[in-house]
């Protein structure tokens, strides 16, 4: 077994102890706080899912920004920045200019690095900390936190019931025409739009594979174009209606598990990056033109 793939099956336990984390931690946004929440690659589109569930909670209006765009002069009560290595030059320059002027919030798997002095308060999730350059347990678990302190959410399920689900999602076998197919693109709504833009980049960073994201009722304007036999839609979340028989009628392949917590269907795209690769003969433990952390000079 991979590095990879070891550490996505211990999502299920890293998620119970984010919630038990959560309820203990006193630096989350407050209710009707105005927040911007920013990272990059993985972190971003982690930061896209929270923005969306937070807003869903009725808890406050709440922005995603990657750290090189963040909107300078732009008012908020909190930002909240999360940055797995703790060393993402773009992060710790947004932090850096808004220190003493707005509160900031860091989740980091690394309480020795910079971040720990750039923000003003810190969640230390090293327990979720990764030995693999591919972010698989860090980022689900950074959202599950961040999830877990917005309580009761209309249409979610809890993070407890989401892990029983990802315990389900990392063991059932993939299915074989998934795990064959020649392109992929993934679908979401609200907050699971972000856990698409994720599910196609792990295929891409992985095992260099063709994928898209798109939110869902904009996968008919165009990019169901792609779609045809031997490739796949991936949705997660509730399926919207006439999906399922558009993307029949083109001749691709549907993968639609609406019983899932979306979080939990994000661990079995993760797999299928990770059994991709490997069909492939790439080293999901060392991917092509990546490392741990970007870190401009």
């Amino acid at each position: 077994m991979s590095r990879t793939a070891a550490e996505i099956a211990t999502q299920p336990a890293c998620w119970h102890r984010a919630a038990d984390a959560a309820s203990a931690f006193d630096g989350l946004p407050k209710p009707g706080e105005r927040v911007a929440v920013t990272g990059c690659g993985t972190s971003w589109f982690m930061a896209i899912a929270y923005a969306a569930l937070r807003e869903a909670a009725g808890q406050g209006e709440t922005d995603a920004f990657a750290s090189s765009e963040f909107p300078a002069g732009r008012k908020y009560d909190r930002v909240v920045a999360i940055t797995r290595s703790g060393t993402t030059t773009e992060v710790l320059e947004l932090l850096g200019e808004l220190k003493g002027v707005v509160p900031t919030t860091a989740l980091t798997a690394d309480p020795k690095t910079p971040v720990m002095d750039a923000a003003d308060s810190v969640a230390v999730l090293d327990w979720a900390d990764e030995e693999s350059v591919v972010q698989t347990r860090f980022a689900t678990t950074a959202l599950a936190f961040l999830r877990a302190g917005l309580g009761d959410i209309p249409g979610v399920k809890s993070i407890a019931d989401a892990a029983v689900d990802a315990e389900l999602a990392v063991t059932e076998p993939l299915p074989a025409s998934v795990v064959a197919a020649e392109q992929w693109t993934f679908l979401g709504r609200g907050w699971t739009y972000g856990l698409a833009l994720e599910a196609a980049l792990k295929m891409r960073e992985a095992a260099g594979a063709w994928t898209e994201s798109y939110p869902a009722m904009e996968y008919r304007h165009g990019p169901i174009s792609i779609t045809g036999p031997g490739r796949v839609a991936w949705m997660f979340g509730v399926l919207p209606e006439g999906l399922a028989g558009d993307v029949a009628r083109v001749g691709g392949e549907l993968v639609a598990r609406e019983e899932l917590d979306p979080l939990a269907d994000l661990v079995r795209a993760q797999r299928l990056a990770v059994a991709l690769a490997e069909s492939r003969g790439f080293d999901p433990d060392r991917p092509r033109n990546l490392t741990r952390s970007v870190i401009l000079s």
